[in-house]
C-alpha cells in the first residue's frame, strides 16, 4: 500500500511542521501585537482573519464533496484509498490550521475592534461555533472514512453541504449588514 502513496510520509511530516509552524508565528505575532498595538496592526489582522476563514471555509465546503465521491467508492479500493489521502491531508493541513487561525485572529479582532459588545457579533460566534461544530463533525467522518465505517450515503453527504453555506451566510449578514447593532 505505501508504494501506492501520492507522496510519501516524510512530504506529508514536513507539510504538518510548516502548518503547525505557520501557527506558532501567528500565535506569537498575535502576541507581540497584543503587547505593542501598533496602528497599523489591526487593518493586517483583519486581512489575514479573512484569509484564513476563506481557507477554512474552502476546506468546508470541499471535504463534504469528497465525501460524495467516496461514498459510491468500493472500501479498500484503489479510489477509496485515495480519498482517504485527499480527505486527511485537507483536514490537517488547511482545514485545522484555517480554523486556528481564524479563531484566534477573529477573538482578538472582537475583543480589540469591539469589546465582545454587539447582539450581531454574538449571532456570528455563535454561527461561527456552528462551523466549528460541523468542522469537528467531518474531521471525526474523515476518520471513520479511513477506517472503512462510513455510515453515510451520497445524498446525505451532498445535504450536508449545505451546512457551512447557510451558516456562512449568516457570518456575512452579522458582519456586513450588523442588524442588531
Amino acid at each position: 500500500m505505501n508504494e501506492q502513496r501520492a507522496t510519501s510520509q516524510a512530504e506529508g511530516s514536513k507539510a504538518r511542521t510548516k502548518a503547525y509552524l505557520s501557527i506558532a508565528v501567528v500565535v506569537l505575532a498575535a502576541l507581540a501585537a497584543w503587547w505593542f498595538q501598533p496602528d497599523w496592526l489591526y487593518g493586517w489582522l483583519k486581512v489575514l482573519h479573512i484569509v484564513a476563514v476563506i481557507s477554512w471555509m474552502v476546506g468546508l465546503f470541499y471535504l463534504p464533496r469528497l465525501f460524495v465521491y467516496h461514498a459510491d467508492a468500493a472500501a479498500g479500493s484503489e479510489p477509496s484509498t485515495t480519498f482517504v489521502v485527499m480527505e486527511q491531508r485537507l483536514v490537517k493541513v488547511i482545514m485545522n490550521p484555517a480554523m486556528m487561525v481564524s479563531w484566534v485572529v477573529g477573538l482578538w479582532l472582537a475583543w480589540d475592534g469591539f469589546s465582545f459588545m454587539g447582539t450581531w457579533l454574538w449571532i456570528k460566534i455563535v454561527a461561527v461555533v456552528g462551523l466549528t461544530a460541523f468542522h469537528v463533525f467531518l474531521s471525526r467522518s474523515a476518520r471513520r472514512f479511513a477506517a472503512g465505517q462510513n455510515t453515510m450515503t451520497a445524498r446525505q453527504w451532498r445535504m450536508a453541504n449545505e451546512i457551512p453555506t447557510v451558516l456562512m451566510i449568516l457570518v456575512v449578514i452579522m458582519v456586513i449588514i450588523k442588524p442588531f447593532a
